[in-house]
């Protein structure tokens, strides 16, 4: 099931399981520019790591991990400690919340280079994450595909992000889908990820 042309309908993009919304562009060319451009040169990038079979995995794909406080946030047998929210990032929280009528407390940011560079199959159920609880996630830069599985069924439901578009995952997503950016050789710019969360555990 594919949903590349997507209109500003805010509906449920998953057919039972978990809610997924899509948003469309929430910011226009010229802010959406403006923040991919102080991202791309003002996050304190690091490359991200995981521990894969007991070896420790650095990737090319960068994060930043940023938030209200100190928080940990441990994934991939990993932990990292929150920076504090920059005014940017806290503007672009604002905003999101009140798009949304949610609130969070931390966003993880994740920066591709290129199409070469992706994410596999995964659901965000971390222990330390507000459970059911939702994730905005906002791209600036490179338009991608980004996919759901059903764990059950193997429904596939995919869709392209464009840039300055938001969407938010929530209710039972984590639990019944999976979700991943898949690798592609045609895309050969960056792409800034922000997927705001809210942590539970200090």
């Amino acid at each position: 099931m594919d949903l590349f042309n997507q209109n500003n309908e805010i509906t449920n993009l998953l057919p039972s399981g978990g809610t997924v919304n899509y948003y469309g562009c929430v910011f226009n060319k010229k802010e959406a520019d403006f923040y991919y451009d102080h991202l791309l040169h003002n996050i304190e990038w690091k490359n991200d790591q995981a521990i894969i079979f007991g070896k420790l995995i650095t990737t090319k794909r960068k994060v930043a991990w940023y938030g209200d406080k100190p928080f940990q946030y441990t994934y991939s047998k990993t932990t990292k400690t929150a920076l504090t929210f920059t005014d940017e990032l806290l503007n672009i929280k604002k905003f999101i919340e009140k798009e949304t009528n949610e609130t969070y407390n931390s966003c993880l940011l994740n920066l591709y280079h290129d199409g070469s560079e992706g994410m596999a199959w995964h659901s965000d159920g971390e222990k330390d994450l507000k459970k059911n609880g939702a994730i905005a996630s906002i791209t600036f830069g490179a338009e991608r595909k980004f996919a759901f599985k059903n764990k059950d069924t193997k429904e596939v439901v995919s869709l392209v992000l464009q840039h300055g578009s938001l969407l938010v995952m929530k209710d039972e997503t984590q639990t019944n889908w999976l979700h991943r950016l898949p690798p592609t050789k045609k895309i050969h710019r960056p792409r800034i990820n922000l997927t705001f969360r809210t942590i539970t555990t200090i």
